[in-house]
């Protein structure tokens, strides 16, 4: 295989991770491996309790099941894998303590999985000092990419701002012309509004008003009852995990749908479960779908469906491709010390679940398609599926490099 070539089963089961852990704890993955150099130790510290535990599922459970996948493959480069989790509940203070306890325990200079954008950018302050290297899989701020750029940190996800133009190049030709936004109230919600916002006014649009609802939040009434008195024709949601399935399904309660388009930059199984037909004819971007067709996440969701008995998510999709990316870096650099690391990832170029990826030199965003779909009701499917109903390449939807927006 050619480098920049698609990255096949067989080649990704070659690098892949090994071991399973259990959560109560910190958790260190082990396995007998064959007699050979010491493992490779990866970093989790992830959400498993708190508002975003349901996403921090997604992490651990496609982190186990590349494990399981590549368990008697021999690791990477002839070494086992380690994976280390630990639960941060969300929060950048606990994050930042589980980390260096990470390094400066267990020798990790690897991270992965980290949540919310708030625990990222309290990382990667540190990472200089750590001399660690951090792959997003997950975190959506543009300053990440831009303002905050530090060196040791590369973003295989879609970021928020990425999201959002996504979203808004599909609506330049909708019918509705006024849109309100609502974003969650920390880095990635206002980095996704703040894109929107732009974007949809440089498409000829009216952009009306905003709000912002602190993490956490159980009511939404109040904000619900705000959106109908401004009556847009349209309403943007930048929300995920428990904030989004609250605000969906009270939003259904109050029969917003019936008065406004309500389109989001994320739209996720984990919110269309519990939205049920209320969430049909839901129109968002997706920074992954298991729709998606094309071979490699054709094979991906055949495993997971296997293993798990259900179709992955968005986070499932964007680990498994964050994932990929590393084990390329760390075969092309032969190592996994942070300085050949961060030069075999820039300019690296995979076919991922999601397409071709190429990551960036000058700000280490991952340059790739924009999805948009729709929520539909497939045959035999108990709840509605994010069908794409459209592609944009990545060379409209990638921010210019150390930039957050656009234009």
């Amino acid at each position: 295989m050619k480098p920049g070539s698609s990255m096949g089963r067989r080649t990704f089961l070659r690098t892949g991770v090994a071991g399973a852990a259990a959560l109560a704890s910190p958790a260190i993955v082990t396995r007998a491996w064959a007699q050979g150099a010491g493992p490779i130790r990866i970093g989790v510290p992830t959400a498993i309790t708190g508002t975003w535990a349901a996403l921090g599922e997604q992490v651990v459970r496609t982190c186990k099941l590349v494990a399981k996948e590549v368990d008697e493959r021999g690791g990477i480069l002839g070494r086992k894998v380690e994976f280390i989790f630990d639960d941060t509940q969300g929060n950048p203070a606990n994050c930042v303590r589980k980390a260096q306890e990470m390094v400066e325990r267990h020798k990790v200079n690897l991270f992965t999985g980290i949540m919310a954008s708030s625990e990222a950018l309290a990382v990667t302050a540190k990472l200089a000092e750590w001399n660690a290297f951090f792959i997003s899989s997950i975190n959506g701020a543009g300053e990440l990419t831009a303002e905050k750029y530090v060196p040791n940190f590369f973003r295989a996800n879609t970021s928020g701002p990425m999201g959002a133009r996504t979203i808004a190049l599909y609506l330049k030709d909708a019918p509705e012309k006024t849109f309100y936004a609502i974003g969650l109230d920390y880095a990635w919600g206002h980095s996704s509004v703040g894109v929107f916002e732009k974007e949809i006014q440089r498409a000829g649009k009216e952009f009306t008003g905003k709000v912002f609802a602190p993490t956490g939040t159980k009511d939404y009434s109040t904000y619900i009852t705000k959106i109908r008195q401004v009556n847009p024709a349209g309403l943007y949601v930048a929300m995920t995990g428990d904030d989004a399935t609250a605000f969906y399904q009270q939003a259904a309660q109050f029969k917003l749908g019936e008065k406004v388009q309500m389109v989001t930059e994320l739209v996720d199984i984990l919110n269309l479960k519990p939205g049920g037909e209320a969430m049909l004819g839901l129109i968002g971007s997706t920074r992954y779908s298991f729709t998606y067709d094309s071979p490699e996440n054709k094979a991906f969701v055949r495993r997971f469906e296997a293993e798990l008995k259900q179709v992955p998510d968005t986070f499932d999709g964007e680990q498994y491709q964050a994932l990929q990316v590393l084990f390329r870096a760390i075969e092309k650099a032969r190592s996994t010390d942070t300085a050949p690391l961060i030069k075999a990832m820039e300019g690296l170029e995979v076919t991922s679940v999601k397409g071709k990826l190429v990551m960036r030199e000058c700000d280490h965003q991952a340059s790739q398609q924009g999805f948009v779909v729709k929520a539909v009701r497939r045959a035999g499917t108990p709840h509605p599926i994010p069908e794409v109903i459209k592609t944009y390449p990545a060379d409209q939807v990638t921010p210019p490099c150390r930039k957050s927006s656009y234009g």
